[in-house]
């Protein structure tokens, strides 16, 4: 890895967006301009139906999140809710966990044949139940919230087991820059043995790194390779890359030219940025989650 010229505290301001102008599932403001968009363009039936089922989802969950992703709106909360599918004949919520979540009024009626998903379609003159649809979404995102509840507590286990683990291993050898030599291996269990590897203060960053990256990609893929903590979307590849340097722990986004803002550190690759943390910097947690959610949805590096 390269020294970047640059540190945290000298990250750039973000980018000037184009009016109209949105990467494939973004979030936020950019993904609800295209669902204004969306019911703006369709302007019959469908388009009132879909700005209506929209308001019913933010009424029952105030902290959704809206998103943009294969052509469609969606809509977020620990995980998918549900997409919002437009046709010539009918609109259609589905559900990503339909089938695990309860229905009690009936309202799904389309994809009842599969075993994860479950939707409903609405057709011309169709009434919306109000009252029960905001009940199966908030019963959607309490599953997604009791899922996402038990990755956390398979990772706080895994993580204790590892640190029980490391304390029976030999000292660790400690290469140039201070970077411990952990033995590559797949999985959580090596790199929380790297994390608690790593020397005087960089074990506390390492350890809130790790956990905003599990927190921000529930299910992230983890591995140690050439004495690094990788991180990874399953059948995407790498996004991002930890490292120690004397002075430093440089986070390594493998399409970091991609993401907005563009991380601070440059590098000879035309993708990498880094993110060098040095002791003292505040690490702004918010953008650093932000930049890992953007990371993990591009095509990451296949090693």
């Amino acid at each position: 890895m390269e020294k970047a010229t640059t540190t945290m505290k000298k990250a750039p301001p973000p980018l000037k967006k184009k009016k109209g102008v949105s990467k494939e599932g973004q979030g936020g403001d950019s993904a609800s301009q295209l669902i204004d968009a969306r019911i703006q363009e369709l302007g019959d039936w469908r388009g009132k139906t879909l700005a209506r089922v929209r308001a019913l989802i933010k009424q029952a969950d105030p902290e959704v999140v809206e998103e943009w992703k294969w052509g469609v709106p969606v809509w977020s909360h620990a995980g998918i809710i549900c997409t919002g599918e437009s046709y010539k004949s009918a609109v259609k919520l589905t559900f990503a966990k339909g089938a695990s979540v309860g229905d009690p009024s009936g309202l799904f009626n389309s994809s009842l044949e599969g075993n994860t998903r479950r939707a409903i379609d609405f057709h011309e003159g169709d009434k919306i139940e109000a009252k029960a649809l905001k009940e199966l979404i908030r019963a959607a995102v309490a599953l997604n919230m009791s899922s996402a509840g038990e990755r956390e507590a398979v990772a706080k286990s895994s993580a204790r087991k590892a640190t029980k683990a490391a304390a029976k291993e030999p000292p660790v050898r400690y290469l140039s820059g201070g970077n411990p030599q952990i033995a590559k291996g797949d999985g959580d269990a090596p790199v929380q043995a790297y994390i608690a590897a790593m020397p005087g203060w960089k074990h506390d960053i390492g350890r809130r790194l790790d956990a905003l990256i599990v927190r921000t990609v529930p299910g992230v893929r983890k591995a140690v390779k050439w004495n690094s903590p990788f991180y990874g979307a399953e059948g995407q590849g790498w996004f991002l890359s930890l490292h120690c340097f004397t002075k430093y722990v440089k986070v390594a986004f493998f399409r970091g030219a991609s993401l907005r803002p563009i991380p601070p550190g440059e590098s000879k690759s035309q993708d990498t940025r880094y993110l060098d943390i040095h002791e003292g910097d505040t690490l702004d947690e918010a953008q650093f989650a932000r930049w890992v959610k953007q990371a993990s949805k591009l095509p990451g590096e296949r090693m």
